[in-house]
């Protein structure tokens, strides 16, 4: 099944949803293993060590030093991982609200992890946009 491509489809189908729990970020030195304790939500291996965004609880649990406590909103359209200006519309309004992303394309959505403190607020400008679509 291939994912969606048209923009105004893909903004006014976004209804986003968002997921329990609060997630942090962490990382681990290049090499170091993944603590069998943990279940991250995501990880991602850069030069300088190995990206982990899991449950504030697990990392707390781990002893794993975490910042940018987020909660995550998943875009359920179906998106294509090679729709253009999705992304891009959907953080240019959260930046006009003051309101920082980390946006992660995976194989069937688009999620956003934005500041726990915010998150609400961001949710009900992304139901907005997707209404004003």
């Amino acid at each position: 099944m291939t994912g969606e491509c048209d923009l105004d489809a893909l903004l006014k189908g976004m209804k986003p949803e968002m997921m329990n729990g609060t997630f942090v970020f962490c990382t681990l030195a290049p090499g170091a293993r993944l603590p069998a304790t943990i279940s991250p939500m995501l990880t991602f291996r850069e030069r300088e060590g190995t990206t982990l965004v899991l449950l504030h609880e697990e990392a707390e649990r781990a002893g794993l030093r975490h910042e940018f406590p987020s909660r995550l909103i998943t875009l359920t359209v179906r998106s294509a991982l090679d729709a253009v200006g999705f992304l891009a519309a959907i953080t240019a309004r959260l930046a006009e609200a003051g309101i920082s992303v980390n946006a992660v394309s995976a194989y069937h959505h688009d999620h956003l992890f934005v500041r726990a403190d915010r998150a609400d607020e961001a949710l009900a400008l992304l139901r907005e946009m997707s209404k004003a679509t």
